[in-house]
């Protein structure tokens, strides 16, 4: 298994960045530039555990699945559902949102997966510096705005 990782603080607190974040459909409200369009399959809850979201990356559709969420640990995780967008297999990403003591975020976003040994490099880089880094600094632009 491979991990990947990005971390960063925000100025805003864990509350009103988790407010934010834990909207597992509102990546197209704090990342436009990136993510055009989104929506929860079946009608289901942004919250409920098992929720489909469904979104335009680019002109990718990516699919993914909500496994779950915590109000008191301030994070969710998530797996890509079939046919996962890059080859990896076993892809279970977390965004978590830790209060700093001075009124500040700690916010990491993180994943372990699999792949072909001669690409974990590549995927752990790509995964950290192309995903990661971007939504996070999207999500902090948005709540700075």
């Amino acid at each position: 298994m491979a991990r990947s990782y990005y971390s960063t603080v925000f100025e805003q607190d864990a509350a009103a960045v988790w407010a934010v974040a834990r909207d597992f459909n509102g990546l197209a409200t704090w990342w436009p530039a990136a993510v055009s369009e989104s929506h929860i399959e079946d009608g289901k809850a942004a919250d409920q555990v098992g929720c489909v979201r469904s979104f335009r990356l680019g002109e990718a559709t990516i699919r993914e699945r909500l496994l779950a969420l915590s109000d008191i640990d301030r994070s969710y995780s998530y797996e890509f559902v079939d046919p996962a967008p890059f080859p990896v297999t076993d892809y279970v990403a977390t965004v978590r949102v830790t209060p700093v003591s001075d009124g500040r975020s700690f916010v990491e976003y993180s994943v372990v997966f699999d792949c072909a040994e001669a690409e974990r490099g590549h995927w752990t880089a790509f995964f950290a510096a192309e995903v990661f880094e971007p939504a996070l600094k999207a999500l902090a632009s948005y709540l700075a705005a």
